[in-house]
């Protein structure tokens, strides 16, 4: 019987980082010195597991950005929240990778707005409203 989870798709020394948005976790595997661009999500190509071309840009965004597009193959687990929220962690996550092969980078990252955690979150629903703020309807009579 196969085991539930495969194993590293690529082989060799990794940098690991974490990133997160809104209820969407990425874990994200860097293999530098493979220097195929290849990026994996969920076992998944990016191209199959983020059809839209807007995510795939976004989650490319650091690597371009930094010109280190063809350095790593990276490898990905992202669990929870939508589509766009899981984009936005491991774009997160790649950008916390780089930093970590060269902390250079982080000045032209964080100048992209790459290197921070969005925290906005879906707000709570209160007592006695419907949704977070939307109350009951009103009637006079």
């Amino acid at each position: 019987m196969e085991s539930a989870t495969k194993t590293n798709v690529f082989e060799g020394k990794y940098t690991e980082s974490v990133g997160r948005r809104k209820r969407a976790i990425a874990r994200v595997r860097m293999f530098p010195g493979q220097g195929k661009g290849k990026v994996l999500v969920n076992d998944k190509e990016l191209a199959v597991y983020f059809p839209l071309l807007k995510l795939q840009e976004k989650v490319m965004a650091p690597l371009n950005t930094t010109g280190r597009k063809e350095s790593f193959n990276i490898q990905v687990k992202v669990v929870g929240g939508g589509i766009t929220g899981q984009a936005e962690a491991v774009r997160l996550g790649i950008s916390r990778g780089l930093v970590m092969e060269d902390a250079d980078l982080k000045s032209s990252l964080k100048k992209e707005g790459f290197m921070t955690r969005d925290s906005r979150r879906r707000e709570r629903k209160k007592p006695g409203k419907r949704s977070a703020r939307r109350s009951p309807q009103w009637s006079k009579r």
